[in-house]
Formats: C-alpha cells, structure tokens, sequence
C-alpha cells in the first residue's frame, strides 16, 4: 500500500500530453493550451474616449474657471467606428462618444455634464473647468501590448481569458485533445436504472458520477453496460475500451475477491499493473495500469469509495492528458462548525459541507456506501489519522467543482 502522494507522482510521471489540435476560440471553453499566445495587436488599438464628452486641449483649457469659463469652437463630432478624419487646432473642439478614437490634436476629453452651449454664439461650448493631459481618455495599449503574452501553455480557457483573446483578435487556439474515458461497472448485482430490480440486485450508480466528474475535468466519457463477474466478459469488455477510448475507468473487481476479475482480465490481455491499493478512506482497493500507452483506472465497487478515487488520482491524469498546468483541485479555507476526526489508520477524506459563511459540518454518515450524504457534500477535508479537530478548527475543503 503507497501514500496518496506516491500514487499521485506515479500516475503523473506515466502520463504525456494528447496531440494537440487547434479549435475555435468561440468552442474553447474549458480547453487548455498547448501553446502560449501572444497579442497580435495594441489593446486598445488606439486612444479613445472613456466617455461621452468632447475631445480638446488640455492647453485651451488652462485657464477655465467658474468665473472665467473658455469658449471653444465646435467643429465636427466622432462616433466608435468613425473616426473624427480632422485635426484638433488650438481653440476648437470634437463631440466625442464613448469608445471613438480621439482626434489628431486633442490630448483629453471633458465629460459632457461640464460643458454648456453657448446660447449666444452658435457652435460653441463652454467650459468652466480644467482638464489634465490625456483625462478621461483610454490609451493605446494601456490593456495589451502588440507581443505581449495573453495566455500561456497549460492555461484553462476560462470564459474570462476567452474574452481577452477575441479583444486581441485571436480567433482560434491550439489546445490539448480531450481524452476519451470508457466507464466500465462490473458485478452480479448490478442494473440499470429504469429496469425491474429482482431481489438482491442493485441499481448501478457509479458510472453517471464517474462521467459527470469526467466532463468536469474535460474528458470525454463513453459509458459501456455493466459487466458481470465473468473473466472471459470483463476481458471483452476492457479490450474493447481500451480499443475506442484513451483511458479505461472500471468500478468494482479490483479488490482480493474470488469474483474479483479487473487485474487478470487486465494481465492477459497485455497490461502492465503498476499498483494497487492506496492508503487511503475511502478507495484503499485503487489499480492503475498502462496498456499500449492508454491508462487504466481500477476503482473500488462502493460508490462513495468510486467518486473520492477518481477525484484524487483519476481527475490529475485527465488534466494532464489534456496539457493542464495547474492539476489541484479547487480548495476554500473554511472553520469547522463542529468537531471532525479520523479513528482510522489511514487518512480520511471527510465528506462536509462547506455554507456561505465559511462555516464547515460533516455531511453525514461518512460510511462508503452512503450516497445520500456524498450528495449533500460540496468538498472534502484531509483528516490524518489518528486526529480529532474541535470545533472552530481552520480547514481546507477540497471543491468537487
């Protein structure tokens, strides 16, 4: 039995990048880089107004007082996508609207509730106040620089880093493959949902949580019907995920059981086990293999035992699979509202809830067959062993998203 961290350092050194493929930025979402990208242009690409007012010099307006207000001579106006095509001169004027490039010549732009019409003299403005060179005014590459790095390799496509590559005019990626999990579920007593269930049959669950964490992390799930304890069937099964799919996630049948067919079948049809149990609670039973450069991830029968195994040392795998630099989950410091502890020899991931407030409680019965409690779960707590934390104890909480 190895330490999660081990486990973790053996699956990641086993693991290289999917070919890369270039994607529309508009599709990008969740994708990560495979390559840095830089800006192709100045953002903005040109001073511009930061608001409704009017263009000027700050120079004309120097001496602009309450008392002793300046008059300048309105001589055109300029709208975003239509540029003022004059020149500012001294002692003149541009109405400018948010967003319009300002005109050759002026270096600031007042805000249009300092200015007055002239009533008395037609195609003038009044002005009571001074301005400071280039006030109000958004300046050319004050965003992005032309050159500059606007996202690295490895990086997620967040919606935010989306939006700064289609202001830069970026309008496709290169980002790394998603990989293709195949979801195996085996044993005697499984059915699927909306099926009779006879008595001593359960309805299989493990599959359904198993793809929605895949797709959390990106992958690309393909869930195959379950298998029954049979060595010949679980051999069929697994060649054929590993044939249609870049990683091969089974639930069930890893453990010492006589039923137990997931490292034979695995072994005869020309896989390499590196390991198999983790000291961890819950998912001690944990086998990771490689057959012809695709993984395998063996995870235990019991569903809370499935998820928390895949969470920890499956999800990682994917990302790096997909190029991700930052392979951790996300983490929130929360304070225990209750007391938390860990009787067991191995480290316990607790299943808790994590409220607004920053408060964290047990979700419940921490037992690994219990899903009502891993459903009302939104994180987990590293317990070591051996320990118990009083109430008001600060903690990390794993995020499940």
């Amino acid at each position: 039995m190895i330490s999660l961290e081990e486990a973790q350092e053996r699956i990641l050194a086993a693991i290289e990048p999917l070919p890369a493929e270039e994607i529309s930025v508009q599709d990008a979402l969740g994708r990560y880089l495979a390559a840095p990208i830089y800006s192709p242009i100045d953002l903005p690409p040109a001073d511009n107004s930061a608001m409704d007012g009017y263009a000027v010099r700050a120079a004309d307006l120097a001496s602009a007082t309450g008392e002793n207000p300046v008059a300048l001579r309105l001589c055109g106006e300029t709208r975003a996508g239509n540029p003022f095509a004059g020149c500012v001169e001294a002692g003149a004027c541009v109405r400018i609207f948010t967003g319009a490039i300002l005109p050759r010549g002026a270096d600031a732009v007042v805000m249009q509730e300092e200015v007055k019409q002239a009533a008395d003299q037609p195609g003038k403005i009044i002005i009571s106040e001074k301005v400071k060179p280039w006030e109000n005014v958004r300046l050319r590459g004050e965003d992005v620089r032309e050159k500059a790095l606007l996202a690295g390799a490895g990086e997620e496509l967040t919606a935010q880093r989306l939006s700064l590559l289609a202001g830069a005019g970026v309008a496709a990626a290169p980002a790394g493959r998603r990989p293709g999990v195949g979801l195996l579920a085996t044993g005697d007593e499984l059915r699927e949902a909306g099926r009779a269930l006879p008595p001593g049959m359960i309805y299989e669950s493990n599959r359904i949580g198993l793809s929605a964490l895949a797709r959390q992390a990106g992958a690309i799930p393909k869930l195959y019907p379950p298998v029954a304890d049979d060595l010949e069937l679980t051999r069929q099964a697994l060649r054929r995920a590993f044939q249609e799919c870049d990683v091969v996630v089974t639930s069930g049948g890893v453990s010492v059981g006589a039923t137990d067919w997931v490292r034979q079948a695995f072994a005869e049809i020309g896989g390499q086990l590196d390991f198999w149990t983790v000291a961890i609670r819950p998912g001690r039973p944990f086998a990771f293999g490689r057959h012809g450069g695709k993984l395998l991830f063996g995870l235990p029968g019991n569903p809370v035992s499935a998820l928390v195994s895949f969470f920890l040392l499956a999800r990682p795998a994917l990302l790096r699979l997909q190029g991700a630099r930052d392979l951790r989950p996300p983490a929130s410091w929360g304070t225990l509202a209750e007391p938390l502890g860990n009787r067991g020899e191995r480290r316990h991931f607790a299943r808790v809830v994590l409220d607004a407030g920053g408060q964290v409680r047990s979700a419940g019965s921490q037992a690994s067959h219990i899903l009502s409690s891993m459903a009302r779960a939104n994180g987990l707590v590293d317990v070591p062993p051996g320990t118990t934390w009083p109430a008001g104890t600060p903690v990390a909480v794993l995020r499940w998203n």
